[in-house]
């Protein structure tokens, strides 16, 4: 039989890694231990579409300082489905962004430009930190209904 409780975890400690010797200069001081190479930081995340549309219809909705409750049952959608889309959780149709874009006051033309003014101003700001990349070519982009 095991000596813990039926509810609990078994937890088992990892060894620990016993620290290097210490290498000493040819003046006998210690030395510091070599430091590890620096990996060249990760470019940062291209944002995603679904992370442009959901922070427009949220910028827009508190701009107009209306609840979610209120944008739902005027775009006809459930408004946990409404907040999961402001925050970029789910990928709307375009029937879904077009009623919420009308519910905010919006056609669906106003709501796809807006987004694409926010993608054409991260990519400005990657190409002037000096990321080029391949989204610079995305800063033409037309978006028209």
């Amino acid at each position: 039989m095991t000596s813990h409780a039926p509810n609990e975890a078994r937890v088992i400690p990892l060894r620990t890694q016993p620290p290097p010797p210490a290498s000493h200069g040819v003046n006998g001081a210690p030395q510091r231990p070599a430091e590890a190479p620096r990996t060249p930081s990760p470019a940062p995340r291209e944002p995603l579409w679904r992370d442009l549309v959901g922070d427009v219809l949220r910028r827009e909705r508190l701009a107009q300082e209306r609840t979610l409750k209120d944008v739902a049952e005027a775009a006809r959608i459930s408004m946990p489905y409404l907040s999961e889309l402001e925050r970029g959780r789910k990928e709307a149709s375009s029937e879904v962004l077009a009623a919420a874009a009308r519910a905010l006051g919006l056609g669906l033309a106003d709501l796809l430009a807006r987004t694409q003014d926010q993608l054409a101003r991260h990519t400005r700001s990657r190409v002037a930190r000096g990321r080029t990349s391949s989204t610079a070519r995305y800063d033409g982009l037309c978006l028209a209904a």
